[in-house]
């Protein structure tokens, strides 16, 4: 018989790494409460309709999509089966897809019940989402995404509190993160003045590989892309701007001087910098030039934040867009917008260790059972620990004490309570921790003042 296995890119989880990821999407839906955000959820299908064309082509090509139920050729000629053209096919047979991300889903929300919300709208939002992607190591056909969304509000202090957001998230998971920040304006204004301007996403998603490549590596992409030399010198000194950020804000001003789009940007960041310095902040936050992000989509401010003590990718991101529900006919929200990486912060707790111990709320005390006649008898003493607030379990039945105890072992139960005749008579509990070894008596009362 074939062992059962799972689609290639996605994934079981264990109880105890479920209680892991639990703590993370709790730790995050607090923090976005704190700040007034409401949650949403959206079907895990939408309709194709809504989804194609909103992530350029090749991300058309990594939408799943649906087959229609009942007789999916209908209205399918012969002709076009033989073609056997997979586009034309799914464009008949699929009117449905598995959302790609939380971004449309939600414009499309907005859209539909624009009369039920009431504008500036602050929304999160924490469901898994699938991408048709060639799984490799660390990359997934289905994850989550949560995501935390200001639309119908122009107002910079939004991006202000988006800031504390990240902060405060990352303070409590314990993880010293650097968010790092720039403006799409700010990168319009650099290809601007090199003379450039309609080359603006070869030269952003060739600076966002910086880190990854070296500086040689993405003067040679630009000179690919068409990027003469002369203006390729200009990009030197925005590339390797260091400093402060009002360092840097300083320097700005003076190259894009002539550029309008990149003042305003500067002025955008100015901004945000200056109400930033009147809060603490626990992250690093950081002007970074070469943070380029999803071009097409982001219209100001972008951020990205990275884990300072564990080597891997973006673990949060965001910005500011715009025209968030132009798509679906309705013009003019602005929208800003975070998304927080949860597989990956899973993995940076797990390399940090950071994870709290009563975050995994595995039971905290198993009862041994003996038998018919003290099962009847911890029955009710059971309910009085549960009413305490204790994890409580009796094993369910009177197997050997070796086995009993293997179970407690196995489940990290920290405490056994043992309950035979004798202590059924002293009206006593002999309460055995699993740790150190030690075994003593309690009353009811003591126990629960003990594991409450």
């Amino acid at each position: 018989m074939q062992k059962p296995s799972i689609p290639k890119g996605t994934r079981d989880f264990s109880p105890e790494e479920m209680a892991k990821r639990n703590y993370i999407f709790n730790t995050i839906r607090d923090v976005y409460h704190l700040y007034g955000f409401q949650q949403i959820e959206t079907p895990a299908m939408e309709n194709l309709s809504t989804l194609m064309g909103k992530y350029g082509e090749e991300g058309d090509k990594l939408l799943f999509k649906i087959l229609n139920s009942g007789d999916c050729f209908s209205g399918i000629s012969r002709e076009e089966l033989d073609d056997m053209n997979p586009a034309k096919f799914a464009a008949k047979a699929c009117e449905k897809g598995l959302r790609y991300d939380l971004t449309v889903p939600f414009a499309r929300f907005v859209v539909q019940h624009r009369n039920e919300i009431s504008f500036p709208f602050k929304r999160y939002q924490i469901q898994p989402v699938w991408r048709a992607d060639r799984p490799q190591k660390g990359r997934y056909r289905e994850f989550y995404q949560c995501d935390g969304d200001v639309v119908g509000s122009d107002s910079l202090i939004n991006e202000v509190e988006l800031i504390q957001i990240m902060d405060e998230v990352f303070r409590r998971f314990g993880i010293r993160v650097c968010i790092k920040m720039n403006n799409r304006k700010i990168l319009a204004g650099i290809a601007e003045i090199l003379g450039a301007a309609d080359m603006i996403v070869d030269i952003t998603v060739a600076i966002d590989k910086l880190d990854k490549i070296g500086i040689d590596n993405v003067n040679e992409e630009l000179r690919s892309k068409g990027l003469s030399d002369e203006a390729i010198q200009k990009l030197q000194p925005v590339i390797m701007l260091s400093g402060s950020n009002s360092e840097k804000i300083d320097s700005l001003k003076q190259i894009l001087a002539n550029s309008e789009i990149g003042l305003k940007g500067i002025a955008e960041l100015e901004f945000i910098l200056n109400r930033i310095d009147k809060l603490t902040l626990r992250s690093e936050l950081e002007l970074d030039l070469t943070l380029a992000r999803g071009l097409n989509y982001y219209t100001g401010a972008i951020f990205e934040v990275k884990a300072m003590d564990v080597q891997i990718g973006s673990i949060t991101g965001g910005g500011r867009y715009d025209n968030l529900t132009g798509v679906f006919g309705m013009d003019g929200v602005s929208g800003v917008g975070i998304s927080f990486g949860a597989d990956r912060i899973f993995d940076v707790l797990n390399q940090l260790d950071l994870y709290p111990k009563d975050a995994l709320l595995t039971t905290q005390l198993l009862f041994v059972n003996f038998g018919e006649k003290e099962e009847a008898y911890l029955l009710p003493i059971i309910a009085k620990v549960r009413a305490a607030g204790i994890r409580t379990e009796l094993y369910p039945e009177s197997a050997k004490m070796k086995k009993q105890i293997g179970y407690a072992d196995t489940k990290k139960i920290p405490f056994v309570a043992i309950v035979g005749e004798t202590e059924m008579e002293e009206g006593k509990i002999n309460l055995k921790n699993m740790i150190t070894g030690e075994q003593k008596p309690a009353t009811l009362e003591e126990l629960i003042d003990l594991l409450g």
